[in-house]
């Protein structure tokens, strides 16, 4: 891989994460205190990513793999996207910001499998290549949740005063852009003749589903549906957490996790040569652990730092298992159906896995509301970190450690 395509492809990482974390967030919050959203309608707004990513893996498969360059898809769904982002920044009310969230969800989650095909594709060795352009995703979040904060959106003033809104504002321009930018981007083919007979396995891009023939790749599938469920709480609970106890700028101490994912983004290919795959995973699911046990007992005053550690350790929560088993997936795969793997991954993680968490999430939040507005943290957060630590314990004892490398096909 030249420079000019790492260049190129790091500058995609960095828009679509930028896209994803400038509104995401703070979503919850946002829910809350704009369109006064019942706790079952914030449940239903963040289902709405589980409920794209399921229908992701049936785009890439149909489209991706078999009649059109990715990145070409992968600018006609930000164009759409950021039509739709305008109109939740208009929207006031939740039934009418509802039906523009899913509809962008379904056209947005679908990219999270195309970069990172666009990417492999142009790669010798992704293994080795790959963190050091997706580590520009998470700068690109990392800006995102400091504008916020910086611009006094996340404020208590500000919150009170609507500026959240101003997110979707910001997310649609930047949507545009990389819109447009996808279209200069290296070409990445589909991998599959038109002219092969088609059925229906085809079409649905279900030829991916033959990987969970491979035992290894099945238990690691199942534990990341799993471990997706306690991942959830973060995702929905953190930001109202963070705001309810009074941690001002919480949305900029909320991307000091992404500060230390590109830390540990670059460490990772030392990780995978040092430790191997299995060991890294396990290190990354007993991270959500450590760190929900550290929401739960920390606080906004002199226990501050235990929730900044908490929110530090996000690098290897996030890097350790999700940037891994993208790899992973990816050396698994056959050459013609790299996007629909990548896709079913994605179904997996965002789409089955987290549609439970927030459900579960919902409830177990619900259950510790002790009034308006006030909950029993730490109850809930001991929750996600007992669930995190079994799913690491039966990962570790059914999965039998391979060495991960990309083989001649």
């Amino acid at each position: 891989m030249n420079k000019k395509t790492q260049i190129q492809l790091s500058l995609m990482m960095f828009l679509e994460f930028f896209i994803w974390g400038g509104w995401f967030v703070t979503l919850g919050t946002f829910l809350g205190s704009n369109l006064e959203a019942t706790g079952a309608q914030s449940a239903m707004a963040f289902s709405t990513q589980s409920w794209g990513a399921i229908i992701a893996p049936f785009i890439i498969g149909l489209i991706a793999d078999r009649y059109f360059n990715a990145e070409r898809i992968l600018g006609v769904l930000h164009l759409i996207g950021a039509l739709l982002m305008y109109m939740m920044y208009q929207s006031t009310d939740f039934g009418v910001f509802y039906p523009y969230v899913l509809s962008y969800m379904i056209v947005f989650m679908p990219t999270l499998a195309l970069v990172n095909s666009v990417s492999f594709n142009q790669m010798t060795d992704p293994a080795k290549q790959f963190s050091f352009v997706r580590v520009f995703g998470t700068i690109g979040w990392i800006v995102a949740g400091s504008l916020i904060s910086y611009l006094g959106w996340d404020a208590t003033e500000g919150i009170a005063q609507g500026l959240l809104k101003n997110t979707f504002l910001m997310t649609a321009i930047a949507s545009a852009l990389l819109g447009v930018y996808s279209f200069t981007l290296p070409k990445t083919p589909p991998k599959v003749d038109k002219s092969e007979k088609m059925n229906i396995s085809d079409i649905l891009g279900l030829d991916a589903l033959s990987l969970l023939k491979d035992r290894n790749f099945l238990l690691f599938f199942v534990a990341s549906v799993l471990i997706c469920i306690p991942l959830a709480f973060y995702y929905q609970n953190a930001s109202p957490f963070l705001t309810e106890i009074q941690v001002e700028n919480s949305t900029f101490k909320m991307s000091i996790g992404q500060m230390s994912e590109v830390l540990f983004m670059l460490l990772l290919p030392f990780f995978f040569k040092k430790f191997g795959f299995k060991k890294t995973i396990i290190a990354g699911m007993l991270a959500w652990t450590v760190r929900y046990l550290l929401f739960a007992y920390g606080d906004s005053g002199e226990l501050l730092f235990m929730l900044i550690i908490g929110i530090a350790l996000h690098g290897i929560c996030y890097d350790f298992f999700f940037v891994s088993g993208q790899i992973y997936t990816d050396t698994k795969a056959g050459p013609k159906f790299k996007s629909a793997a990548q896709g079913l991954i994605t179904l997996a993680t965002y789409g089955v896995g987290m549609l439970i968490g927030f459900y579960v999430a919902g409830l177990i939040t619900d259950k510790f509301q002790i009034s308006e507005g006030v909950h029993s943290w730490q109850d809930i957060w001991v929750y996600p970190a007992g669930f995190a630590l079994a799913v690491a314990i039966l990962f570790a004892l059914l999965f039998k450690d391979e060495k991960v490398e990309y083989q001649q096909q």
